[in-house]
């Protein structure tokens, strides 16, 4: 909301418009998922709840199912996927790259890597303790690329790019060592790694919380000296920016932005790339609009994801990173075949 007033501000009502569009169907969706779940407590008696019926109140396990299992899942789907919008618009904006997305800075390698190396030396257990070795992973990792990114006179796009796949694929060599040498590290990490909401609280949320509410307000100082980087180093540097010291931040933000995300629910495929490709299509090259957009979207996708995926294979849940690969996979494939997008790689290119 702070968001909408801030563009209602510099009077974009068209935009505003969109905004306000995309918050009302995040609503219902999230009301839809309060109310649906991979267990056998029915549609009414959620709506019963959630309407504050006394006798759905007095019902000690469906407090449990909505209070403890679906709100902070639901509350994290939202998070996450805003969180994967905005990196990815970062991602996007500062490589010139209408493809990128945040895992070309090793977040997902090392965040995988951080878990594996948690799991196998010290008996990491808990969705906590994945939090915290994934956490570690991807700051690690994307401080790697950084550093070998650096090595030379100046950090370009292309270098960010080139270190990243480097160093990536570097981290997913030592995870596969590491797993291929311990069957139980296996077993624990390939349900982490398929990407899953399953099991977050709020505790585990507010923990990893602060470091997306720096990486959220960064964004937004960022994106007016990252507009003026997208329209060349010469013309940032004349009007008083640093484009090294931008590209630096950037990459930061996106660390804390992708890889406390990728902490919370596992590697996600597709979201940083998919959801701000939409955005731009949508409110065009202004980067501020874009993240905002961006950010909706995104929560919209992983939360429209999940519902999916607590209700195509009930009793049970299919792990939202499957279902959003299976999904974004063949959009991808569609997008690229677009006009807009041909036109896009074509501007880029120009730059």
């Amino acid at each position: 909301m702070f968001a909408v007033k801030l563009l209602k501000r510099h009077n974009e009502p068209n935009i505003c418009l969109i905004c306000y569009s995309l918050l009302a169907v995040l609503a219902v969706f999230l009301f839809i998922s309060l109310m649906t779940g991979a267990g056998y407590i029915s549609v009414g008696e959620s709506l019963n709840y959630l309407l504050g019926k006394p006798e759905a109140i007095a019902n000690n396990k469906l407090t449990v199912v909505i209070e403890t299992l679906r709100m902070p899942r639901s509350v994290a789907a939202i998070i996450v996927g805003g969180c994967l919008g905005i990196a990815g618009a970062l991602m996007q904006s500062v490589t010139r790259n209408p493809i990128a997305e945040p895992g070309l800075l090793g977040v997902n390698a090392g965040a995988a890597l951080g878990v594996v190396v948690g799991i196998s030396f010290a008996a990491a257990e808990t969705g906590q303790a994945y939090l915290a070795w994934a956490f570690m992973g991807a700051l690690i990792g994307n401080g790697v690329i950084l550093w070998v990114a650096n090595q030379g006179a100046v950090v370009t796009p292309i270098k960010l790019i080139l270190a990243g796949i480097a160093i990536s694929a570097t981290f997913q060599g030592v995870t596969s060592f590491l797993l291929i040498n311990n069957q139980a590290t296996y077993d624990q990490y390939r349900y982490w790694v398929l990407g899953s909401l399953a099991g977050i609280n709020l505790t585990i949320i507010s923990q990893i919380l602060p470091f997306l509410v720096i990486g959220i307000v960064l964004s937004l100082v960022l994106s007016r000296p990252l507009a003026c980087l997208m329209l060349g180093d010469d013309v940032a540097k004349s009007l008083g920016h640093k484009p090294g010291l931008i590209r630096f931040i950037v990459t930061i933000t996106v660390t804390l932005l992708a890889g406390g995300s990728v902490a919370l629910a596992g590697p996600v495929s597709f979201l940083g790339l998919i959801a701000p490709f939409l955005a731009r299509a949508m409110t065009g090259p202004v980067l501020f609009h874009q993240l905002i957009l961006s950010a909706l979207l995104g929560a919209l996708i992983v939360l429209v994801a999940d519902i999916s995926a607590r209700l195509i294979v009930q009793p049970f849940e299919a792990p939202v990173g499957v279902i959003l690969a299976i999904v974004g996979a063949p959009l991808l494939i569609g997008l690229t075949h677009s006009n807009h997008f041909n036109q896009l790689l074509l501007s880029k290119a120009g730059n």
